[in-house]
């Protein structure tokens, strides 16, 4: 304690009890808490007496126990100077008028360091404290934002640029904050419009500035809650503080947007890592592009995901798709590129339901030619000969989709060689694949002219289900379409699950592993009748493997 009377009556008492029961130690805490409650609250009773007592100010400001470390502050006068504060500015203690003589101007200007330091006191309790002496000085910061806004004429735009400027960076450099800036977004940031308007504005200052990938995780968490978008009739009307009539951008649907985008452009164009790339794609259509009043100034961001390959073009898809298809945006080589995309990862990608969902929506168009659907309908046949069953299962109601809105393109499905010499040597020596496979212009592959001969061999795959579900290409078309949703989110463990059950269905033929059981394959010494040491089962193995 800062007053020497108090501090040393509390080393007495510290001293006294030091080898009492806890009993006794915990009542004479408590004896010890309500006296510094007395205290405190003596102190604030005489600066609202008299103006004699605002040393008292001081005195309060240094028992915050916040100069050396923040981590223990005394939460209770922290809630009293607040109250102190607040009294002072709704009394006009803090404007300055011209008339005024020299030492009220000095009185005022005192106040307002006094405020300052105890304004940088909350802030490092926000940056350093327990998650409860966090919340807290949160919410007296906010009051005294609230404060000064309400009581000090013309002071509308400078708090907002100072002191809740403060407050933000306070917010997003906190230590251990996470409640905290779940407290700041919930109770202020998405209740009330005016503070989610500058909080747009302080966002987009702060990533203006190269910032560390933990932060931008803290901006992006704190932009992405902000999911509430204003329609065109909204009505702003439920503010923190009182707007100035003058401020038309916070009263308008276009003035909040224009912040929002801004702040998503600036965490755009910062030091984002791949993980916050791939997080910021998946809620790209949703949360990000509603907000943008020109959407077109994605492009660029989108355009780059989109040609860097992998997954990331796979979650780029949807929002690229979006500006061509809502904003009319050119991007000529859309399609070649998402042929580019049908590999053999994409068959093992978690995203491969997703890419499926986004693929029959770019074929759907029955003004595709042809050439190019059938390079599609190739491409995913020749990828099935190596894909999981559970892509399989997918892939091949999704060509017979493609066949049904494509007619055109039925001729790849079985194909016919109707001079019989040519057919006669076809069935003597075989044939070429005219399909190139290498092309990547998929109007160019010759798809048209091959056959899907790839799905008619997956009729014999092993897993009964993939065999069955090939089955329906050699089969009339008798079903309008198959419900994609049925079958992409197959996994491979759960197609297990459903073929052994519970154990209960008997196994009509048992799977058979090998042929042929080979009596060794490692063993160095083999039998006479082997045929010795460089032949026989093991000797294959041997010469793959280094075993000295």
């Amino acid at each position: 304690m800062p007053i020497p009377v108090e501090a040393s009556s509390k080393k007495r008492k510290s001293s006294k009890n030091a080898g009492a029961p806890s009993k006794r130690r915990a009542v004479a805490d408590e004896d010890g808490f309500a006296d510094t409650l007395s205290t405190i609250q003596e102190l604030e009773n005489q600066i609202a007496e008299s103006r004699k007592h605002y040393n008292n100010i001081a005195t309060l400001i240094s028992m915050l126990n916040v100069e050396e470390s923040a981590e223990k502050p005394e939460l209770a006068v922290a809630v009293s100077l607040c109250r102190v504060f607040s009294r002072l500015i709704a009394a006009g203690n803090f404007t300055e008028s011209s008339r005024a003589a020299e030492n009220e101007k000095i009185v005022a200007a005192w106040l307002k360091e006094r405020c300052l330091e105890y304004q940088r006191g909350l802030f490092a309790i926000m940056r350093k404290a327990d998650t409860a002496s966090q919340v807290t000085a949160l919410t007296l910061s906010m009051r005294l934002v609230k404060e000064r806004i309400t009581h000090i004429p013309g002071a509308d735009h400078n708090v907002w640029a100072t002191l809740f400027k403060d407050i933000f960076e306070a917010i997003v450099e906190a230590d251990e904050g996470q409640d905290l800036r779940s407290e700041f977004v919930t109770k202020f940031v998405k209740e009330y419009e005016d503070v989610r308007f500058h909080t747009f504005g302080q966002i987009s200052e702060y990533a203006s500035a190269r910032r560390s990938s933990d932060t931008l995780e803290t901006l992006i968490s704190i932009l992405s809650a902000c999911d509430d978008v204003p329609g065109e009739g909204h009505e702003f009307e439920n503010f923190f503080t009182n707007p100035e009539a003058k401020n038309k951008r916070i009263l308008s649907v276009h003035g909040h947007k224009k912040r929002a985008q801004e702040a998503w452009l600036a965490i755009l164009r910062n030091n984002i890592s791949q993980s916050q790339r791939k997080s910021l794609l998946r809620i790209m259509v949703h949360n990000i592009e509603p907000w943008f009043t020109r959407p077109e100034l994605l492009m660029d961001f989108l355009t780059d995901s989109y040609n860097e390959g992998g997954a990331i073009s796979l979650l780029a898809l949807s929002g690229l798709f979006y500006l061509i298809s809502e904003k009319n945006l050119d991007y000529p080589q859309f399609y070649d590129k998402l042929y580019s995309l049908l590999d053999a990862d994409l068959l093992h990608s978690k995203h491969r339901s997703r890419f499926f969902r986004l693929l029959n929506t770019f074929l759907a168009s029955t003004h595709l030619p042809a050439t190019l659907v059938a390079s599609f309908i190739k491409r995913l046949s020749r990828l099935a000969l190596n894909a999981p069953p559970s892509a399989i299962v997918a892939i091949v109601p999704f060509i017979y989709n493609l066949f049904k809105s494509h007619p055109a393109c039925t001729f790849v499905m079985h194909r016919e060689i109707r001079d019989k010499e040519r057919a006669a040597e076809v069935a003597k020596e075989g044939m070429d694949d005219p399909f190139d496979p290498a092309e990547t212009n998929p109007t160019l592959t010759k798809a048209i002219d091959s056959s899907i001969w790839e799905i008619e061999s997956l009729q014999s795959h092993y897993h009964p289900n993939v065999a069955a579900i090939a089955r329906i290409i050699s089969e009339q078309f008798t079903k309008q379409a198959y419900n994609l949703e049925d079958f992409l989110d197959h996994t491979y463990q759960g197609m297990a699950q459903a073929e052994l059950g519970s154990g209960e269905r008997p196994m009509k033929k048992i799977p058979v592993v090998e042929y042929q059981i080979p009596k060794r394959i490692f063993t160095d010494r083999l039998l006479e009748e082997d045929g010795g040491l460089d032949s026989g089962p093991g000797a294959f193995m041997r010469g793959l493997w280094d075993f000295s």
